[in-house]
């Protein structure tokens, strides 16, 4: 793809999660086009950290041998899209901030969102990160089906 630009997709934790532990949809989906290298992950060092977290959590209540496969199949995602880092804003600018989203622990997550200038945020969280929040951050927020939808009508 030298020379065309890829979609940069900055991914929420509820996304990536979902498309690691999920057998299919379009989480999964989402996750196959960054590891296909057909669009670019975008990866807030805020939302690694708590994906890598719920991974945990969630590896606690499998057997060891699938526990191990969702550690694994992580590690070879993230090999595979080899993911656009974005570091932990700044606490003061995460303090200043928190007017801009109504969810506290969002604040990071946003920042790290406004500084990468993905082309699309994407998220199931649509109760905090709402039109209103994409309005004043000129982010484009949306669902997986929002994105599918937005790029299927590409093809039409």
């Amino acid at each position: 793809m030298t020379g065309q630009h890829r979609i940069r997709l900055f991914l929420d934790s509820n996304v990536l999660t979902g498309g690691i532990v999920s057998p299919w949809g379009l989480d999964k989906a989402t996750l196959s086009l960054c590891a296909a290298r057909v669009c670019r992950l975008v990866l807030a060092e805020v939302v690694r950290d708590e994906v890598e977290e719920n991974l945990l959590l969630h590896a606690e209540r499998l057997s060891s041998l699938d526990a191990d496969q969702v550690i694994e199949d992580y590690r070879r995602l993230m090999r595979l899209t080899n993911p656009e880092v974005i570091p932990y804003p700044d606490r003061d600018l995460v303090r200043s901030s928190r007017h801009m989203i109504r969810h506290a622990a969002d604040v990071p997550v946003l920042l790290s969102a406004i500084a990468s200038k993905p082309d699309w945020l994407l998220t199931h969280n649509t109760k905090h990160f709402t039109k209103t929040v994409a309005q004043r951050t000129s982010l484009r927020i949306a669902t997986p089906a929002d994105f599918f939808r937005a790029l299927s009508a590409l093809f039409k």
